[in-house]
């Protein structure tokens, strides 16, 4: 039940950037909507709004789009991390992009219209919002970065370093997909490792 406090692994995630009071907690709680979904569930399909932030407890999500009728993957997200589009909810509309669940998943979902709403009345809430957009920024300039300046061989081993669980759980094609390449260049940069 969403509205009572509970320990969950939102609040020990959050809590090295930002802390909240009980009363903060407490709103944020009333207003997130827990979820076990699917493996393959949509949360927010291609040419729609992200009308929401989510919070993956468990489970993991892929975001992508469409480019000459191929998935282009942009970004993988895991356990105690966050997923939405954020320049669809900034600019409303939407932004061609697709978030689905990739496994079975603990979803945590929280209405940006409310989250707005909780900035007003919680100056800690709102420090959270900041800390989560400059998390996408700094994702998005490390993930831009490393398209344009480092080699194909060198974004996998990034990736090998980064999260080596990643390669586990996520069929190469869309491993392929993230690092840009065909699945031909993978098998032949993972055969040289």
């Amino acid at each position: 039940m969403a509205t009572t406090i509970q320990k969950t692994s939102f609040f020990e995630s959050i809590s090295p950037f930002v802390k909240l009071s009980p009363e903060s907690r407490q709103a944020l709680l009333s207003l997130m909507r827990k979820e076990s979904l699917p493996k393959g569930h949509v949360l927010v399909p291609c040419g729609e709004i992200c009308r929401n932030v989510y919070y993956i407890e468990k489970g993991l999500a892929r975001t992508f789009y469409l480019r000459d009728g191929k998935e282009v993957t942009e970004r993988f997200k895991a356990e105690n991390s966050f997923t939405c589009s954020m320049s669809g909810h900034v600019t409303n509309t939407p932004d061609g992009r697709q978030i689905e669940l990739l496994e079975q998943s603990v979803i945590w979902s929280l209405p940006y219209t409310e989250l707005e709403k909780l900035y007003d009345r919680f100056h800690e809430i709102e420090r959270l919002g900041r800390y989560l957009i400059t998390q996408e920024m700094i994702e998005l300039h490390q993930r831009l970065s490393e398209i344009q300046f480092i080699s194909a061989h060198e974004r996998y081993n990034t990736l090998l370093t980064s999260n080596p669980s990643l390669l586990q759980r996520v069929p190469l094609g869309l491993i392929s997909s993230y690092l840009g390449i065909t699945q031909e260049t993978l098998s032949r940069i993972r055969a040289k490792i």
